[in-house]
């Protein structure tokens, strides 16, 4: 790992989140023209912690048995004493959209005519280009903007954008998908799609130890296709506590059954749990941007 070194223009966040970096192997000298750091370079610049020479694998394969758990990078002389009683002092954090989202407002120009409000709660840069490329202006707010700011925007619609953390944590954007739902149509992704289904009753599990990669079987209930999806996440939609909501399940995860896909056609809106965006991944959902489009398009149009 680090051997492409870093390029900025490859960064989906304007800075790294990550809280620590493990890996089996580490290169330090980059061969790669597009290179302007190395990693080590960049994990300084950013106050990252990182370790190198882990058993990679025997890591993985812990955490599938046994689940996630907290963890601490440190150096040689604390002892595992110590190190645990740090990780048990250490709060877990509950706010963690306050730290990674925009703190102001910001506009990305396209030359369609449409134009979205997008609720930043830590939104990959990729969500923008995506919308950017079919002429859909987008309007970046932060979390926690209210309903009646984003309704003086008027937005052809709404975007609710990955993210990290809890989703019953985010609760100024559950309120404000309450507020809007049905008024005019909303599309979420990740962690958006978690808030639209809090919005609507639904509740989130969280996973023993998430989904993690680019190779995530989804099951399309509409067209009946397999699509191979890009995931990030530790929670999940509770598919029985959609029963007393107007929200239907669109995609399945044919790995653990797991909810990938929801909707409210009466409402114009939906949402997916994984990344159609990709950046990196597969592209196979990426037609859900122009299905969001359509949406809009009938809804100006009604």
């Amino acid at each position: 790992i680090g051997n492409y070194g870093i390029n900025p223009d490859d960064f989906e966040t304007s800075t790294p989140t990550i809280g620590g970096f493990a890996v089996r192997e580490y290169n330090d000298f980059p061969s790669n023209w597009r290179s302007e750091k190395t990693l080590s370079e960049t994990m300084k610049q950013y106050k990252i912690a990182g370790i190198y020479g882990i058993d990679t694998r025997k890591l993985v394969r812990s955490i599938r048995d046994y689940g996630s758990r907290r963890c601490l990078i440190t150096g040689m002389k604390t002892t595992a004493d110590d190190g645990v009683k740090t990780i048990f002092r250490t709060p877990v954090l509950t706010d963690a959209v306050s730290k990674v989202g925009r703190k102001q407002p910001e506009w990305f120009p396209a030359d369609g005519d449409m134009k979205i409000v997008a609720i930043d709660c830590g939104m990959k840069q990729n969500i923008i280009r995506s919308f950017n490329r079919r002429g859909v202006s987008v309007t970046a707010l932060p979390f926690d903007t209210d309903s009646e700011s984003i309704e003086a925007a008027n937005p052809d619609g709404l975007f609710v954008s990955n993210g990290p953390g809890d989703p019953a944590d985010a609760t100024p954007v559950i309120r404000t998908v309450e507020k809007l739902k049905g008024k005019l149509p909303i599309f979420g992704i990740c962690l958006g799609h978690q808030i639209i289904s809090l919005a609507y009753g639904a509740k989130t599990y969280k996973l023993k130890f998430g989904h993690r990669g680019g190779n995530h079987p989804v099951k399309n209930l509409e067209t009946g296709k397999i699509e191979i999806t890009s995931q990030n996440h530790s929670y999940a939609v509770d598919e029985s506590s959609l029963n007393n909501t107007p929200l239907s399940v669109t995609h399945v995860n044919l790995l653990d059954g797991t909810v990938e896909g929801v909707q409210c056609l009466k409402d114009r809106l939906f949402s997916v749990q994984y990344h159609p965006e990709s950046a990196p991944g597969p592209e196979d959902s990426d037609y859900l941007f122009d299905k969001f489009i359509r949406m809009m398009r009938e809804n100006k149009h009604a």
